[in-house]
């Protein structure tokens, strides 16, 4: 008996990753997207060529622009659309989930004026919905090539956590799985906010000693935030925590780094996040964190500092006079 499709919702660098993960894993991937044209051409050249150039597809992924047909009989949906697109994506195609089959979202962020994690939005479009978040340090370009990579599913049901396990569990992917939803997206989402400050301070020539305590400090920041917010602080200490934080601090793979480095280098930040060519999350996540923290009294100087400089209303190098001229205090 054939295996019924996964369906990959987005054909952006992830998306297309995570299909071709899937398809090597003997899973029958059909991957959608918008964009007529781009599918066409992914469909003529197995390749995406915009967003993941050089990988190849493979003959286990098929395409299309319907998102009916997408998510007709499929046992999976995998939602890989932007953080801010979730919403309206949901909503259009949740008339074509089968019934009672798993949602899971692998984009990252935080719904810009409402402060809703991507999992409040699914239970506020469809209460019913099985719904998992797969999260963690994870570059397009390297899960692609089949390199080692180890994500995180989590869900407040262990059952759907688990059949999320298996479905991307491979040779090159180890998942693990958790109930905090909550703490596993807000790590995933907040990391880019460090990410950004991370970029800047390479920008600057910082060096290694201030991008360490931007990493360790901007950790606590997360942490602070998610447990006032109902997350497990352990999470932080995991892949979605510090695993994420590393991985998009330090490579050039990370959109959020490249486009810090250009706004310390003296870049407008709304040019920079044009040149990069993708979303650049931590720009839309940064606001929402800013806002979450005054709305729960939760101190975040680094997110203030760059919300500050994303909106023009200080410069890099007075955010970090400030940064490094605070009151001193004992570690927390």
């Amino acid at each position: 008996m054939e295996e019924r499709k996964i369906a990959v919702l987005g054909a952006g660098s992830w998306g297309t990753a995570l299909a071709i993960s899937l398809a090597k894993n003997g899973r029958n991937v059909c991957l959608w997207g918008r964009n007529s044209s781009a599918i066409e051409e992914m469909r003529r050249t197995g390749e995406n060529s915009r967003y993941l150039p050089g990988a190849a597809i493979g003959p286990g992924v098929s395409f299309t622009d319907d998102a009916k047909e997408a998510l007709d009989g499929a046992e999976a949906a995998v939602y890989v659309v932007p953080a801010q697109a979730f919403r309206s994506c949901l909503e259009e195609t949740r008339a074509y989930l089968g019934n009672g089959i798993p949602v899971i979202n692998c984009s990252k962020g935080i719904e810009r004026g409402t402060h809703l994690r991507i999992s409040q939005i699914a239970e506020q479009v469809d209460p019913k919905l099985r719904f998992a978040v797969l999260s963690g340090p994870s570059h397009a370009e390297e899960v692609a090539k089949g390199l080692p990579t180890t994500l995180i599913a989590a869900s407040r049901d262990m059952g759907t956590a688990s059949y999320v396990q298996d479905l991307f569990m491979s040779d090159s992917m180890r998942v693990y799985t958790s109930l905090d939803v909550i703490g596993t997206e807000l790590g995933g989402a907040l990391k880019n906010i460090i990410a950004l400050c991370a970029g800047i301070s390479d920008g600057m020539g910082y060096g290694d000693n201030a991008k360490a305590a931007l990493m360790t400090r901007g950790l606590r920041e997360m942490a602070r935030l998610g447990v006032e917010m109902g997350a497990d602080r352990n999470t932080f200490m995991g892949l979605s925590g510090v695993g994420d934080l590393i991985v998009t601090c330090t490579s050039m793979h990370s959109r959020n780094r490249r486009c810090g480095i250009m706004i310390g280098e003296g870049t407008d930040p709304e040019e920079a996040t044009e040149k990069v060519g993708m979303v650049v999350e931590g720009m839309y996540t940064t606001e929402a964190a800013y806002e979450l923290a005054a709305l729960h009294g939760v101190e975040m100087p680094i997110t203030e500092q760059l919300y500050r400089v994303i909106r023009k209303e200080t410069t890099a190098s007075e955010a970090v006079r400030i940064l490094m001229g605070r009151e001193k205090k004992h570690e927390d």
